[in-house]
């Protein structure tokens, strides 16, 4: 996961489109704002969903409600931003959208002086 401004990543993306430069090794990695972003979304109940798909391995995202006892329509807006954030991908199965955490870890380094802020990802 790569740490970089809204305007920073348009930026670079135009640049990508115009042929001005190459695409970085680390283009298709999700990016956040801030570290901040990333622990905002990591509230103690986002967590516990994260828990619950990776150990109970929903077959489907109305299991994974009736699971957390959370409404689906606000569940899918939590999975969508887990999922932006690359945290969890969705998997289509026929009709049914299956969650699969993606992430083991994180570790975020925060420098207390400069805005250079990192996030290691862990996968598996």
């Amino acid at each position: 996961m790569k740490i970089q401004t809204l305007a920073a990543l348009i930026g670079e993306m135009r640049a990508v489109a115009r042929g001005e430069i190459a695409a970085p090794p680390d283009a298709a990695l999700p990016s956040a704002e801030s570290a901040e972003a990333v622990i905002r979304l990591l509230t103690p109940d986002n967590r516990e969903l994260l828990r619950l798909i990776r150990d109970s391995k929903p077959a489907s995202v109305a299991e994974l409600s009736r699971l957390s006892d959370r409404a689906e329509p606000n569940l899918l807006r939590t999975l969508a931003k887990l999922e932006a954030f690359g945290l969890i991908e969705i998997h289509r199965v026929g009709r049914r959208r299956m969650p699969v955490t993606r992430v083991s870890a994180l570790t975020i380094e925060i420098d207390p002086c400069a805005m250079t802020d990192r996030i290691v990802v862990a996968i598996g």
